[in-house]
């Protein structure tokens, strides 16, 4: 009898713990991204996400064919995780994320 409320008493702890995570989770503000000048941050043919440490010696070559991020794009993954990016308004009126759960 003593181990079967201990049990039951761990598992409801654990599923209340759950969705207190979830919820928290949902509810997070943004965070901005931390890039720096000398790092270089890659999405691989394999899609996997990198990041190398950058020198300076073929800055020039780097630079060669690059284009500049336009300000305002989002950068997400979708479902068959693919990674995208939209030019274009994200944010309504208020601030608020348009495409969020709430």
């Amino acid at each position: 009898m003593m181990t079967s409320i201990s049990t039951r008493t761990i598992l409801t702890a654990a599923v209340l713990t759950g969705f207190s995570t979830c919820a928290f989770a949902q509810g997070a503000a943004p965070v901005p991204w931390e890039l720096r000048s000398d790092m270089g941050y890659a999405y691989g043919r394999d899609g996997k996400t990198l990041a190398y440490k950058m020198g300076t010696n073929n800055a020039g070559l780097l630079l060669k064919g690059a284009k500049k991020v336009p300000r305002g794009t989002l950068f997400f993954l979708g479902q068959n995780g693919q990674l995208y990016m939209r030019s274009g308004p994200y944010l309504e009126a208020d601030g608020k994320f348009m495409f969020g759960s709430d």
